[in-house]
């Protein structure tokens, strides 16, 4: 038996064979080209494929660890997309006439050892994040992609070091659990671990010897054992079954009512993106679905998905909840999205700009696709439809203007379509300040944390400087949400809290104080979070 003793980033226990992960070296050597307009073009391609590769893993990554952490993502795409990367990039391409893969390797080699011509003053996390999308644009031009986990088989994954993007390529269900070389408990791979409830120690030698050997993880002592001796496998499997005990005990909620211990009932839904979410969300028996974001629909695209594409998409959710409420977002991008088919332009301030409803409201024909596939799908079920970024009455009837168009187009081509309810996200102080007048034109309210937040403490939560201010249990949050509650119940209609204060188990007695009626959280969440509402007690 080899033991070691390393740093303990997530506690936890694990026993099982080992997986050595190594990311994919290129050893690019310089090439020529005759056509260096067309290795332009190549690398632009690769570089929007890469884009919604990331806005998709930040998106995916809200859900685990919260907008904050999950900013890597977005800020990676940012450098991708507006930093000087891209311009090196393509001036290389064209002044030395060399392959896109032969510039995207050299560029971030000298960018990282400090070397370019153009002096810059690059820290040494923003170097690192420029490795990850040069090997990601990489990946994409070489045809290759970092080995995945082979068989069916649960592991205990090991590598030199792993960045978040890598470790969210992998199915959680698959990781016993996490051993690396080097890592830090404040990285982005550690609260990522944390939140995939993922045992992880640091500071283990790596050794690719070890792929396919035994090995435990013994999360309390901080010891990891490769071939381990019998001693060492009962104290181990002591606590996994602990940790048995307790899964199981959140698994006897599968069905189980939300309700407050003095008899108040809540709802728990799930947001979800991808199939396999909406699968683990149906086998915890969820409530609805409180949030589908239709944008994964519309990213890594080169043109606009069809009507007939969004309404196989739309119906197939709709028709796996048999019934149970479902909510659709409609496209929700802006031009820190950037795609290249909605031809956006570059905007200072994006998260204040041209985003959201605005672009539908714009681009309507695109709008109009959206609707009708929506208005088809439901026929299906019980499906609403959410309007993202609102901040004035006038956009909703400009939306209801669309879709009486739209219905009058399908009844004279005799298209069946169904009834839908209408909600409005509450993300804006203008939208929460008019929330009463809002109140009297849709069918619900969905609170969208997320956004609220950082426009209501006026501080990006994607800027590292001040995104300390983006808090959640803020008095001025709270009090923006308990007015939108009011007026929403003042007029009869259900409150949905669908951002990551959903999942904050902390923070669940104060939602249901405030009469929020249902909770929208990750499939992975679902059972803590109904958990944490039948054990409050509304009175308290």
């Amino acid at each position: 038996m080899e033991q070691y003793r390393g740093k303990v980033i997530v506690k936890g226990n694990a026993i099982g064979k080992i997986y050595i992960y190594t990311r994919n070296h290129y050893q690019v050597t310089p090439q020529k080209t005759e056509f260096p307009e067309e290795e332009v073009n190549r690398y632009r391609k690769a570089q929007e494929i890469v884009i919604g590769q990331l806005e998709s893993a930040y998106e995916k990554a809200v859900e685990i660890v919260g907008a904050r952490n999950a900013s890597v993502f977005d800020i990676q795409a940012m450098l991708l997309r507006e930093g000087k990367l891209g311009q090196w990039v393509e001036k290389m391409i064209l002044n030395q006439k060399v392959t896109s893969e032969y510039a995207i390797s050299q560029v971030s080699r000298e960018i990282s050892e400090n070397i370019f011509e153009e002096k810059e003053d690059w820290e040494e996390e923003e170097r690192g994040q420029i490795r990850e999308v040069a090997g990601r644009v990489l990946n994409f031009l070489t045809g290759q992609n970092n080995r995945m986990i082979p068989g069916e088989e649960k592991v205990i994954l090991a590598a030199k070091d792993i960045a978040p993007g890598e470790l969210l390529q992998f199915d959680k269900n698959r990781i016993l659990g996490l051993i690396t070389e080097i890592g830090a408990g404040e990285s982005h791979t550690a609260v990522l671990a944390s939140a995939m409830e993922i045992p992880y120690l640091c500071g283990i030698p790596f050794h690719s010897e070890w792929n396919g050997k035994m090995a435990a993880i013994n999360g309390n002592k901080g010891l990891f054992c490769v071939e381990p001796e019998e001693k060492c496998l009962e104290e181990i499997k002591e606590g996994l079954w602990e940790q048995e005990k307790e899964k199981e005990r959140l698994e006897t909620l599968i069905g189980e009512k939300a309700v407050t211990l003095d008899g108040e009932r809540m709802y728990v839904y799930a947001n979800v993106g991808r199939e396999e979410e909406l699968e683990e969300a149906i086998t915890y028996r969820v409530a609805g679905i409180g949030l589908v974001r239709s944008e994964y629909l519309f990213m890594g695209k080169e043109n606009y998905p069809s009507e007939e594409e969004q309404y196989e998409y739309y119906r197939n959710i709709v028709e796996k909840m048999q019934g149970k409420p479902v909510h659709i977002r409609t496209l929700d991008i802006g031009a820190d999205k950037q795609m290249n088919y909605l031809r956006l332009e570059k905007e200072d301030n994006p998260a204040m700009g041209f985003r959201g409803i605005r672009i539908c409201l714009e681009q309507e024909e695109l709008f109009r696709t959206q609707l009708k596939a929506l208005f088809r799908a439901a026929v299906y079920g019980n499906l609403g439809i959410l309007y993202p970024m609102i901040t004035s009455v006038e956009e909703i009837d400009q939306i209801q203007e669309i879709i009486h168009d739209i219905r009058e187009e399908m009844d004279a081509k005799g298209v069946v379509y169904g009834e839908v309810r209408q909600g409005v996200m509450i993300e804006t102080p203008a939208a929460v300040m008019i929330s009463d007048m809002l109140a009297e034109k849709v069918d619900f309210f969905s609170i969208g944390t997320n956004d609220l937040i950082q426009y209501v403490m006026a501080a990006d939560r994607q800027n590292y400087k001040v995104a300390s201010l983006c808090q959640s249990s803020h008095p001025a949050v709270i009090r923006m949400m308990e007015l939108a509650v009011r007026n929403a119940h003042r007029y009869g209609i259900p409150v949905m809290v669908c951002g990551e204060m959903a999942s904050d188990k902390e923070l669940t007695r104060k939602l249901v104080e405030m009469g929020v009626d249902i909770l929208s959280v990750a499939p992975g969440q679902i059972l803590a979070i109904r958990k944490e509402i039948r054990n409050t007690t509304v009175r308290e």
